[in-house]
């Protein structure tokens, strides 16, 4: 049966959660609030003191401050997300996590060799396969998902693996 062998690192775990946050509303709105609703607020009380008080260079500042606070902090908000995703994992669980994995369609099952061991995943627990950016995820029933760095893939074809799923898929599912 066709089988693929990757490699799963650090820089995946951070971008199967980032989909999350892209897909979480509260989250979403954090991020807009930081960047519109404050640094807009700014501005305009910038663009007050230019106009009420003549105040050129105060009201200079000010709005550059609005500008700059839109544009840096989302981007440091994001970065500390991604720290805090590699921070909440224990080194047993990304020493069971990253490393090399093979995954093989069998007639049954998916069945995987990763740093963790092996295990089997039937057919009727995996939900869908989708392919996001550089990266094909295999959903899974349980809220999971194997997430396959396409340019890691080190052998077998992506491609054909792919369509093998997505018709096993639709067999039993």
């Amino acid at each position: 049966m066709l089988e693929i062998e990757y490699e799963f690192g650090d820089r995946d775990l951070v971008h199967y959660n980032e989909l999350q946050i892209d897909q979480s509303e509260d989250l979403q709105k954090k991020l807009k609030r930081n960047r519109l609703v404050f640094p807009g607020i700014l501005a305009l009380f910038g663009l007050f003191l230019w106009n009420y008080y003549d105040d050129f260079r105060t009201a200079l500042y000010i709005v550059t401050i609005s500008v700059c606070w839109a544009i840096v902090i989302p981007q440091i908000i994001i970065l500390s997300f991604r720290k805090q995703i590699l921070k909440s994992y224990t080194e047993e669980e990304k020493k069971a996590m990253f490393g090399h994995y093979t995954l093989r369609i069998d007639p049954t099952a998916l069945a995987e060799k990763s740093p963790s061991g092996k295990n089997k995943m039937p057919w009727k627990t995996i939900l869908r396969i989708e392919h996001i950016r550089d990266y094909v995820h295999i959903v899974l029933e349980n809220g999971a998902a194997l997430v396959i760095p396409i340019e890691k893939v080190s052998s077998g074809d992506i491609k054909a693996f792919t369509k093998q799923v997505k018709k096993m898929i639709d067999l039993y599912g």
